[in-house]
């Protein structure tokens, strides 16, 4: 057993899901308010919506995607024994992987050439994006060169999971991957450490009561448009009207 798996396969993953527990827990009690992604929505908001929304609807899928095979490896392989089946699934993977990227690449584009966004972002923040982007390439580099990933994760990767999580790792299947596969998995679990000290920690308070509660009904006394144009820089002095 080689010490670099070892490192990357067995001691990131437990370092990344121990700052995770411990690094949100904190972050929750003592900077509640950060907890949420803190909108830049009112900054700017015509290429937010056609970054925004290509990527999170991407993003879920996949996410959702990797949890099934993980959590339902069984069930997984049953639904891939039918041609059909794994061939439509893939397919459809790699088309939200495609959005996911699209998306994300309007996003980063946005944060670094709007002047009013530019002003709320933050380091992390790049090295976050840069790190999604980097995942997600290498995710479709997967998807392309290497078929049929949602039944080799039911059958390899579920295994070496789950033996992390019952404190017996097992990493012979994942040691022998092909090393696009392994820089996809060792950047999870980055993404997995980091994730209390970014944005993406809104994704454990998301706001999901807004499904089910009543229209809220906002009414303007000015001109927003005149007032809060997003063509104009960030101004540090408060509008006369507002």
């Amino acid at each position: 057993m080689e010490l670099s798996n070892v490192f990357l396969f067995v001691g990131l993953p437990y370092a990344a899901l121990v700052i995770f527990l411990i690094g949100t827990i904190q972050r929750y009690r003592n900077k509640g308010f950060k907890v949420s992604s803190l909108s830049s929505q009112f900054l700017e908001g015509r290429a937010l919506f056609w970054g925004t929304v290509p990527f999170h609807f991407g993003i879920l899928v996949l996410f959702f995607g990797h949890l099934s095979a993980f959590l339902l490896p069984g069930p997984t392989l049953m639904w891939n024994a039918n041609p059909t089946r794994l061939i439509t699934l893939e397919i459809t993977a790699f088309a939200f992987g495609l959005s996911t990227l699209v998306g994300l690449t309007a996003l980063f584009v946005r944060r670094l050439t709007n002047v009013r966004i530019k002003m709320v972002t933050t380091k992390m923040d790049i090295f976050l994006e840069l790190l999604l982007l980097v995942q997600v390439v290498f995710g479709l580099w997967v998807a392309v060169g290497y078929r049929w990933g949602s039944s080799w994760f039911a059958a390899d990767l579920a295994p070496y999971l789950w033996s992390l999580f019952k404190a017996n790792p097992d990493i012979t299947a994942v040691g022998a991957m092909p090393w696009p596969i392994k820089v996809h998995i060792v950047g999870a679990w980055l993404l997995i450490g980091i994730f209390p000290y970014t944005r993406l920690v809104h994704f454990l308070v998301a706001p999901l009561h807004y499904i089910t509660r009543p229209y809220q009904r906002v009414m303007w006394n000015w001109d927003r448009k005149a007032i809060r144009d997003p063509r104009t820089p960030w101004s540090a002095m408060r509008p006369k009207n507002n």
